[in-house]
């Protein structure tokens, strides 16, 4: 695996955010869910489709504090536009999310 700096670390923009919304989202090719995280004062509240609906429901995901990249290019899935990638460990055909060990305020970056 090809060692990098920490100054390409630095450009990548990892912030936590709160889920306020859980779509379905059937047109997606694998199972996916829509989602709206808050991200903050400075980010807003952006648009994620993650492939997370073998281990959460719609409801139990939305007030759940995770962890994204923000600054990844706007991504074309289906008829929806992904603004920031959710992340998650894949196991399998499983994604369990990444989120921060307690809370901390929407915005917050990973350093």
């Amino acid at each position: 695996m090809e060692q990098i700096e920490w100054s390409d670390f630095e450009k990548v923009q990892i912030l936590a955010g709160t889920i306020v919304e859980a779509e379905s989202f059937p047109e997606a090719r694998k199972p996916a869910y829509k989602l709206k995280v808050d991200l903050g004062p400075v980010w807003g509240i952006k648009k994620s489709s993650a492939q997370l609906t073998k281990l959460y429901s719609r409801e139990e995901l939305v007030g759940k504090q995770v962890i994204c990249v923000v600054n990844f290019k706007p991504r074309q899935i289906g008829p929806f536009i992904s603004e920031v990638l959710t992340s998650g460990f894949i196991l399998g055909d499983e994604v369990v999310l990444a989120v921060p060990e307690r809370a901390v305020p929407n915005g917050t970056r990973l350093a």
